[in-house]
């Protein structure tokens, strides 16, 4: 299944393809935020609020700007950063 149709699913508010996904790219939303955290609690906590964030609002996403690991892990990143800033 491709970046588009698992988008399409999951805008469709269908919960197995936030399963899908998880099952794709939840270990390398985790290990960039335990890399980033240095944290296994603060990676478990971001890699929830990525894919939460990702039901919440599936068309952030957008499959003609890149892949949905490559943003999730960007997001992953970002919010890594925040947390190591703030502590």
């Amino acid at each position: 299944m491709s970046d588009f149709e698992l988008c399409t699913r999951l805008t469709a508010g269908d919960l197995d393809a936030l399963a899908d996904a998880y099952d794709r790219h939840g270990s390398y939303v985790y290990g960039v935020a335990v890399k980033v955290t240095g944290s296994r609690a603060h990676a478990e906590e971001i890699t929830q609020n990525v894919f939460t964030a990702l039901w919440e609002q599936p068309l952030s996403y957008d499959p003609a700007l890149g892949s949905l690991r490559g943003w999730l892990v960007s997001r992953a990143m970002h919010e890594s950063a925040v947390r190591s800033k703030v502590g």
